[in-house]
């Protein structure tokens, strides 16, 4: 009882039964049927005193902790830290989410925390695309390699967009380092209380980068982005090193090294999906935009966007079922419903559930639309 007290006030959760605000916008409060359940109702659980109510709560596992609630909250609570701590502290009394994916997604995060495993990362480079041993810049690719090959039903872009960043890089100048024996960043492992796993892999992690004497960490994944900025130096160790998602990077560099893009190559009208990490973990909004219209797009917005924008409806691979299903359709509906070819999100975990959703036949004609990440987008107009 003193520990979820602690994480209460730790994340100030106390002030959250003074309006319900929360409940008209979370995501999975209208579509979850088990019992009605919002973000102030799982705090007021919480303010009993017990945490089994609380990991019982349809919510708890459910919460996509896409900060959504935060963005109107009035009181500054921090309700996705509160339920990343508490599934950290459900974990060590032996309870979880119902993992998707036969789990294994979480097995390879928990077989990377072995300081001896051998992997062969890199075999998605290309002689087209140049790195070095020395570059100041190291692009951190994430797990794009192995959901490549587990997603590869989906016809996801997978390592394409791994290829894409490199030969953006190279554009601006820059032939970045790339980690042969890099492990996951850990991202869904803190999110879903294995702390533990998280530390493991942080800790690996920062022992490698620490060698490569590079000054700046690009990834194209926001999560990486999110997990390397703020919880490596908050959780684990400061590593006084800049991180960046690569839009965000592209757009400062470009200001200075322009990209040599082709126009023609990049006609039509395109939608974003502001994926959670990098828009309201990271206040990044502006800067995929201007590279969207930057490269000669008609840029059309969703009716729900930038702070109002909807979850691509799961994260952590945990509770993924007809909850997530409904918000990934209602998200592609908004996209279909602005006329737009394409939908370019900048999130990789955006483009699984995307075209994860559109394989259902019944809904086909309401949610075809093709679904793409920005690097390989910009990379075709290079």
């Amino acid at each position: 009882m003193n520990r979820i007290r602690e994480i209460i006030d730790r994340n100030r959760v106390w002030y959250c039964v003074e309006c319900g605000k929360c409940s008209a916008v979370c995501p999975i409060t209208p579509w979850e049927t088990r019992g009605y359940t919002t973000p102030r109702l799982l705090v007021e659980k919480a303010l009993d005193g017990d945490p089994a109510v609380v990991f019982d709560d349809p919510l708890f596992w459910s919460c996509l902790t896409c900060k959504r609630c935060s963005e109107l909250c009035p009181s500054d609570v921090f309700f996705s830290e509160f339920v990343r701590d508490a599934r950290e502290l459900a974990r060590n009394n032996g309870r979880s989410g119902e993992c998707t994916h036969g789990e294994t997604i979480q097995t390879w995060a928990r077989m990377m925390t072995n300081p001896d495993l051998k992997q062969r990362r890199l075999e998605w480079l290309n002689n087209d695309l140049k790195i070095s041993d020395d570059s100041d810049t190291l692009y951190f690719v994430g797990c794009l390699p192995y959901y490549d090959i587990l997603f590869r039903n989906l016809a996801i872009e997978g390592v394409e967009i791994a290829r894409a960043a490199v030969k953006i890089l190279n554009t601006l100048g820059i032939e970045p380092q790339v980690l042969n024996d890099e492990r996951c960043c850990g991202h869904d492992q803190i999110w879903e209380g294995d702390v533990n796993t998280f530390r493991a892999l942080a800790r690996l992690n920062l022992e490698r980068i620490k060698t490569t004497g590079v000054k700046r960490i690009v990834s194209t994944c926001p999560e990486c982005a999110r997990t390397l900025s703020l919880d490596y130096p908050n959780l684990v160790e400061d590593h006084g090193l800049e991180v960046t998602h690569l839009s965000q990077f592209i757009r400062q560099q470009s200001q200075d090294s322009e990209l040599n893009m082709d126009s023609k190559k990049l006609e039509g009208t395109a939608t974003y999906q502001d994926a959670c990490r990098l828009s309201r973990h990271l206040g990044i909004y502006d800067d995929p935009r201007a590279l969207i219209t930057g490269a000669g797009l008609d840029l059309v917005e969703m009716e729900h966007t930038c702070k109002a924008s909807l979850c691509c409806g799961t994260t952590g691979w945990t509770s993924c079922g007809k909850v997530s299903k409904n918000i990934q359709v209602q998200r592609l509906r908004e996209a279909k419903a602005t006329g737009a070819e394409l939908l370019i999100t900048t999130c990789i975990k955006c483009q699984i559930h995307f075209k994860c959703a559109q394989q259902d036949p019944s809904l086909e004609n309401e949610i075809d639309i093709a679904v793409r990440d920005l690097a390989t987008v910009l990379a075709d107009g290079i």
